[in-house]
């Protein structure tokens, strides 16, 4: 990011680099060509002399990333570009350029088959982010995801046998990754996805948030739920949407107050969803976005009352951090690392995925306990500065890198 969309991989990865090159660390950063439409801004976020960019294409079919696509394109192009890109990484290697190779995914494909072979020298980092491939924490994949993705598991269990360490992006998170990757006694590290505090903090204040619902017309007494992601039917925002209608009934907490729900974000369910709320008749109270620049994104982190994160399944979840960075209690379903960041009772309300009347009940519990939601939002923020930022994550990471170092 912003090379390539704005992604919960994306950011990590760009604050990641960064942060270790703030601290000294010379940085390869092995990544497609960026994008037309991001060419402009691809310059800025690593201009710092530590970063270097290499680039491998990446070679897919026609069409591809249109609804439909997106397995056959992992379990095909993907694995591709792993192949080709952990090969670069090994030549690096070779040539005395690398000490550690981190790879995130099926991306360092290439280099775990040297690793396998016994031909690379430099210690291997894997990252599997969420599992998505294995279905992440839901108990049953849909069985067209489990054959479609069943090259790509493969892969991806393959760089994880050829690593010297996985990390596991939260506590809740671990079970997962034993689950799909059965990790060797000691190989598994857990290092949570992090946030820039200073750069969330710079881009929106209390004042932006007054901004922006003064803008779209909110009054000051409105309820304003927030939801962010890409429009799939894994964010669960149909889910929420029926919750909503049920929650929002005539004389409930919430009708009487007044609410609004913004949703942030696009994608290949967007039509489906619209219908969905056309249909739960509240479509006078959602606002829909669409795409956002950062800086307006987190204007509506300031605005909200709220955060709702209705997904289905999840990896470690960085849009819930910024939520919870700029002061907001947290409405959330226990999927993937999200149990790790939103404490029922102290910042939040977990819910199971999926279970709509569960979701019901959490917001009319929200919006009736409103003398309580700012001390909520103070405590989601005292968790991330001492669990989620960057500052102490990105060290945490170099004395993994140490300590694999010091085993050579």
């Amino acid at each position: 990011m912003p090379l390539h969309g704005l992604g919960g991989l994306e950011r990590s990865v760009r604050d990641l680099v960064r942060h270790l090159a703030a601290r000294g660390v010379d940085v390869t950063l092995i990544v497609p060509p960026p994008r037309a439409v991001t060419r402009h801004e691809a310059a800025d976020p690593f201009s710092a002399p530590a970063l270097t960019l290499r680039h491998v294409s990446y070679l897919t079919f026609p069409f591809a990333n249109r609804r439909g696509t997106t397995v056959l394109d992992r379990s095909s192009s993907y694995l591709l570009y792993g192949w080709r890109a952990g090969r670069l990484a090994g030549e690096l290697v070779r040539q005395n350029h690398a000490d550690i190779v981190h790879g995130f995914g099926a991306s360092v494909l290439g280099y775990a088959r040297l690793r396998a072979r016994r031909r690379g020298a430099a210690p291997l980092v894997f990252n599997p982010q969420g599992l998505e491939e294995f279905g992440a924490t839901a108990a049953v994949q849909p069985w067209m995801k489990r054959v479609g993705y069943a090259p790509l598991r493969r892969a991806v269990r393959v760089c994880a046998s050829a690593a010297d360490c996985i990390v596991a992006t939260d506590r809740s998170l671990e079970s997962t990754v034993e689950r799909h990757l059965h990790p060797r006694p000691g190989q598994m590290r857990t290092i949570p996805n992090g946030i820039d505090l200073l750069e969330t903090s710079a881009l929106a204040g209390p004042a932006d948030g007054h901004l922006i619902r003064q803008r779209h017309g909110i009054g000051p007494g409105e309820i304003v739920l927030l939801s962010v992601g890409r429009l799939e039917r894994s964010k669960g925002f149909d889910i929420l949407a029926a919750a909503l209608a049920r929650a929002a009934q005539p004389g409930t907490t919430l009708a009487a107050c007044g609410w609004r729900w913004v949703v942030v974000g696009s994608g290949p369910f967007q039509t489906q969803l619209d219908r969905t709320i056309d249909g739960h008749e509240i479509g006078a109270h959602v606002i829909r976005v669409g795409r956002a620049v950062e800086r307006d994104l987190h204007a509506w982190y300031e605005a909200a009352t709220v955060f709702v994160h209705p997904t289905l399944y999840e990896g470690s979840s960085l849009v819930t951090l910024e939520a919870m960075a700029h002061r907001r209690p947290v409405v959330a379903t226990r999927a993937g690392g999200l149990p790790d960041k939103v404490r029922p009772g102290e910042n939040g309300w977990l819910v199971p995925p999926g279970d709509i009347e569960a979701l019901t009940d959490a917001l009319t519990s929200a919006a009736s306990q409103s003398a309580a939601l700012a001390s909520m939002g103070a405590r989601s923020r005292e968790i991330v500065e001492r669990e989620f930022a960057w500052t102490s994550l990105a060290q945490r990471q170099i004395a993994v890198y140490e300590e694999l170092l010091d085993r050579t």
